[in-house]
């Protein structure tokens, strides 16, 4: 990862870690779901009003490590507005992100995600970055089950 990638990365980790967007229960929500991460003691729950297919509210709450946090944070922010299939095609694209590294998908389509690209260097890291994502697929297929990355 180039100096100047990394150091972008550590800044939003820091930023959304410290201050959170959308970390809150949403009023009116029609869709939950709770997400644990054992190894790091991550713990989020998301919720999630979906109107029309098109996700119109979203927040998360919790606590874990920056990097939970952080993804979680920008998860909220980029899948606001739109409709179940492409948080879909988000999840997919950031899993394989993390897990795969940068060269793997289109980061200029991932936007302010592309970051999260950091996430692939630390392996033990990846299920921190992906917990928020994995919660939110449970939430929106509606699965009673609590998440957990183990």
């Amino acid at each position: 990862m180039s100096s100047d990638l990394q150091d972008l990365y550590q800044e939003v980790v820091l930023d959304h870690g410290k201050r959170p967007r959308n970390f809150r229960e949403v009023e009116g929500a029609n869709h939950r779901a709770q997400g644990h991460n054992p190894l790091c003691g991550d713990q989020l729950t998301v919720t999630i009003k979906v109107e029309g297919g098109v996700i119109r509210d979203i927040g998360f709450q919790g606590q874990g490590c920056a990097i939970s946090r952080a993804s979680a944070s920008l998860m909220t922010g980029a899948v606001k507005d739109r409709t179940r299939e492409e948080a879909e095609q988000l999840f997919e694209q950031v899993h394989k992100l993390v897990t795969e590294g940068p060269a793997e998908v289109d980061t200029e389509a991932l936007g302010k995600l592309a970051v999260l690209s950091g996430v692939s260097e630390f392996p033990a890291r990846v299920k921190c970055a992906s917990l928020a994502w994995h919660t939110l697929r449970a939430a929106l297929r509606g699965e009673a089950d609590p998440i957990s990355t183990e």
